[in-house]
């Protein structure tokens, strides 16, 4: 397993060769590679500003990670995710499973992206052309599809 909160830019040849590199054996490799959109809910978008809490974000995402490897016969797993201030076109994640059959890859590739996108401890702020901020709610179609994988990976609120 490998997870890196970084905020330099990353060569996702060199992050899937390494991964490769490390499951030699396996016969399926499957990446998400998430990137800043120029517009977002009908507003334009000049700069995405990432914000996260150190140490907590890297132990939220070794426990996504374990779990998939927990709930798939995966071989390996990269997740690579950016903070800092991105524009338009830069990416931000890059989430990479290898196993033996694509269908386990593919499946805790997708696992693993639902829970960044609605629970992974990070902050997100859109600056518009004009200077104005708002920041970034998970969405509802993003929480629904969390909701298929998390009915029992989540402890209780209360």
């Amino acid at each position: 397993m490998k997870i890196s909160v970084q905020e330099s830019d990353f060569d996702v040849n060199a992050a899937l060769t390494e991964l490769r590199a490390r499951c030699a054996h396996v016969g399926a490799v499957a990446c998400f590679l998430g990137t800043v959109r120029d517009m977002n809910d009908a507003r334009d978008v000049a700069v995405l500003t990432l914000e996260h809490y150190p140490g907590m974000t890297e132990r939220a995402l070794e426990r996504v990670a374990t779990e998939a490897l927990n709930r798939w016969p995966v071989a390996g797993v990269t997740i690579i995710h950016r903070v800092g201030s991105l524009r338009p076109t830069d990416q931000i994640v890059l989430v990479a499973v290898a196993s033996a059959h694509r269908h386990d890859a593919l499946q805790a590739c997708s696992f693993m992206m639902d829970y960044l996108k609605t629970h992974a401890p990070f902050w997100k702020k859109e600056v518009d052309p004009a200077g104005e901020s708002c920041w970034v709610d998970a969405r509802e179609s993003d929480a629904l599809a969390r909701a298929r994988w998390f009915a029992d990976f989540d402890p209780p609120q209360g």
